[in-house]
């Protein structure tokens, strides 16, 4: 008993000390129960006898790793696994949470490593059962726990066995009890469902679990990134198929979302929104998947009329992926189809434009509806028969208020947190604006006159705002900034689909014109009086990175290599700002490149941004080559200095300058031009030329050293872009050996610095650095 009550001490120390040096004295005592095969007799005696929680959970995660980490024989793990069942039946009532949980876990591990062992390890279901039957409260509960880290044992990886073994678990555990598992889930929550008792919220949440690890079962081992909230149709068995047509299954998950609170009703929402994704295939008769659709319909019209839950944000935003999955997994036909499909269709608008509307609230649901909207109007084109879809009469006031409700976010305001305002979160602002512009689209026209209409008085404003001699209020020029930033975002975004959906009718070309136009004349307005003077305030950067989205945008679709040459776009660009092909176009674009690199010096958003649509255009095939014909880019490429381009001097963008002269490069060497090369690399020859001439007392400073750096950089960019063995050996003639005493005198004293590297012909390595 001294033993016992000295090892009881030393659990709880390893367990509860806060002192590091005794826990690992503790740990260093009891490892050998962990450790040595022979100790597990030890470990059930700790089970039986020991009194402290502490001493029962290091006895049973010291039984764990025996088990994945030795090779246990057969009988010793049959006998491991019955003494773990019976011992939950007598005492598990009795015991601590996390000791039945550790202790369950022990025995699912056992089961799932000699699953195709022993055809005893396979009745844990039917022995999980017996839990359930016995009558009292906590039974019940370890039978559900029992069964949950069942299901989640068998549909993750293990580190002690191989991934091809755990499918083969997996898939036999699939066809062999999971579908008895759902059913014992379904009967509990039956059960359950009008039963008051205190402990029976324990035992909902248990079951609820329950059935959401079983939809949510890798059914065919293709797992998705746990970290994304996505994931494709459930690829439920056909042997389920009677389960799920009975209506019962559907209503129970709705009842339960209606009788319980959150989490629990979250949790309701999510096996619904897992049926809602069962693949087609499972329904082999039509009037069974319009069955299926109509429950489905029904009971979320329910809680549309209602609002039974939604105040909840993790219930509002769940309801939102179940609305979005109607159409994932649902034709627009079907949909139609379903009596109740007008009634339906209006309370989802309605839902809709109330989640625009309360934008702080709901900025991240909102995606689920829009791609609901969006992929419901593609779908029109394919719609057969007369039955009216209702789009045309609710699609334009979603459109609407979605542009309101941004507008709205500029003026309510957000932080500066990047991770709060969606015009500095690349990610946040694809997924608001990645379904809006196919709405757009949906009836064009409308959604043109309705963006022109609110666009012009701001660009009116802000006009005027240039004009000023003095800023005045410059929290209400930030907002007309950030305003005009969301409307060139949508434009862009409306032009981006434009590739995808194949909207190449003149109507819609003459359409995106008249938007393209007016962003045009914005660019003319951004960098001009007053504004020329914002280049540091963050709505002035954002205003700008919107217009450099434009352009990638625009490129893509009326631009170079994928253009279309007689795309009606310039000839209505023309009468409106003499805009008459690409070449102009791609002047405009090209200066406010060179604009930005003037004018940014510190902004290293703007500044990688303008260099990443930089380079799109440059190394482009066709809008390389009309690059070379610009005076401006004749100019840049003979004058690229810090004189001109200040954010070169600027130790933080270094990385960006890299960026700067790989792009430089690519235009360089897309001729075959040994003078052209030799004229655009002066700028560069004087910046060695003025290395060399450096006095050694003066050589050892950091603005040297820095200034050396950075030369190295702008090589190595120039370098990365030779594109055969002539380029690479027009810039190793030029660099070598003429420059070479100023690298050796380099090297010598900064032992720090980047070194230079011989790797021809790899011209990506020519310039290494440490």
């Amino acid at each position: 008993m001294e033993s016992l009550a000295h090892l009881e001490a030393l659990c709880e120390m390893l367990y509860t000390s806060q002192d590091s040096a005794e826990r690992a004295r503790a740990e260093s005592t009891l490892k050998c129960f962990s450790m040595n095969p022979d100790y597990i007799s030890q470990c059930q005696y700790i089970l039986d006898n020991a009194l402290t929680p502490y001493a029962l959970i290091l006895a049973s995660s010291s039984l764990l790793k025996q088990v994945m980490e030795h090779s246990l024989s057969l009988q010793l793990r049959l006998d491991i696994r019955n003494y773990v069942v019976t011992y939950l039946a007598s005492r598990g009532p009795e015991l601590q949470n996390f000791v039945v949980g550790s202790l369950i876990q022990l025995l699912c591990r056992v089961t799932k490593f000699g699953w195709f062992d022993d055809d005893r390890f396979r009745e844990i279901v039917n022995e999980s059962t017996n839990f359930l039957s016995q009558g009292s409260s906590g039974h019940y509960s370890i039978g559900l726990k029992i069964l949950n880290q069942l299901v989640s044992e068998m549909n993750q990886p293990n580190a002690g066995i191989s991934l091809t073994i755990h499918r083969k678990v997996a898939c036999s555990f699939r066809d062999q009890s999971l579908f008895q598992i759902f059913q014992i889930s379904l009967t509990s929550l039956h059960q359950l469902k009008s039963d008051e008792d205190m402990q029976v919220s324990v035992l909902r949440e248990l079951t609820l679990s329950l059935s959401l690890k079983c939809l949510s079962f890798d059914f065919v081992g293709t797992s998705v990134d746990e970290s994304s909230e996505e994931f494709g149709t459930v690829q439920i068995p056909s042997s389920w198929k009677s389960v799920l047509q009975d209506p019962s299954t559907l209503q129970i998950f709705f009842d339960y979302y209606n009788i319980t609170e959150p989490p629990l009703s979250k949790e309701a929402l999510e096996c619904l929104v897992r049926l809602a994704s069962v693949r087609r295939s499972l329904f082999t008769d039509d009037p069974a998947r319009c069955q299926f659709l109509s429950h489905l319909m029904k009971g979320t019209k329910e809680i549309l009329q209602t609002g039974q839950g939604l105040a909840d944000h993790d219930n509002y935003h769940e309801f939102c992926r179940l609305l979005g999955r109607f159409k994932v997994n649902y034709q627009l036909s079907e949909l139609l189809s379903v009596e109740i499909y007008t009634e339906w269709i209006h309370l989802v608008a309605q839902f809709t434009t109330k989640s625009l509307q309360s934008w702080q609230w709901a900025s991240n649901s909102v995606y689920y509806l829009l791609g609901l909207w969006s992929r419901l109007v593609t779908s029109v084109p394919y719609l057969k028969g007369d039955t009216p879809s209702l789009l045309d009469e609710t699609v334009p006031k979603i459109t609407e208020d979605f542009i309101t409700s941004r507008f709205s976010s500029v003026q309510g305001g957000f932080s500066d947190d990047i991770s709060d305002n969606p015009l500095d979160n690349v990610e946040l602002l694809q997924d608001q604006l990645e379904c809006f512009p196919y709405l757009c689209r949906f009836q064009y026209e409308t959604s043109s006159i309705y963006i022109i209409k609110i666009m012009e008085p701001i660009l009116q404003a802000y006009t005027e705002r240039a004009r000023l001699p003095a800023q005045g209020d410059a929290d209400e020029l930030s907002v007309i900034e950030g305003q005009i930033a969301w409307i060139v975002h949508i434009v862009a975004a409306i032009l981006k689909v434009r590739q995808s959906t194949g909207c190449s009718t003149e109507s819609q070309e003459l359409i995106d014109a008249e938007l393209a136009a007016r962003v045009l004349q914005l660019i003319n307005i951004t960098d001009s009086g007053l504004h020329s003077q914002r280049y540091g305030e963050l709505s002035k950067q954002r205003l700008d990175r919107a217009i450099l989205t434009f352009f990638q945008n625009f490129r893509k679709s009326y631009v170079g290599d994928l253009a279309m040459h007689s795309s009606k776009l310039y000839s209505r660009l023309s009468e409106l700002l003499g805009i008459h092909d690409h070449l102009v176009l791609l002047n405009i674009i090209v200066g406010k490149i060179a604009t930005n690199l003037k004018c940014y010096t510190e902004c290293e958003e703007v500044i990688d941004h303008t260099l990443s649509l930089f380079l799109e255009l440059a190394s482009g095939y066709m809008t390389g080559k009309l690059l070379l014909k610009l005076d401006s880019i004749k100019f840049i490429i003979a004058h690229h200095t810090r004189e001109n381009f200040a954010f070169l001097e600027d130790n933080r963008c270094s990385r960006s300058r890299t960026t700067f002269y790989y792009t430089l490069g690519y235009l360089i060497f897309m001729e075959d031009s040994p003078v052209k090369f030799k004229s655009s690399m002066e700028p560069l020859l004087q910046v060695m030329i003025g290395l060399e001439t450096t006095p050694d007392a003066a050589f050892r400073s950091n603005a040297v050293k820095y200034a050396f750096i950075g030369l190295m950089r702008d090589l190595r960019g120039i370098a990365m872009a030779t594109n055969s063995r002539r380029t690479y050996g027009l810039l190793f003639d030029w660099l070598y050996p003429a420059h070479m005493p100023l690298l050796l005198k380099a090297i010598s004293h900064w032992a720090d610095v980047p070194q230079v590297c011989f790797c021809y012909p790899n011209a990506d390595d020519l310039f290494h650095f440490k």
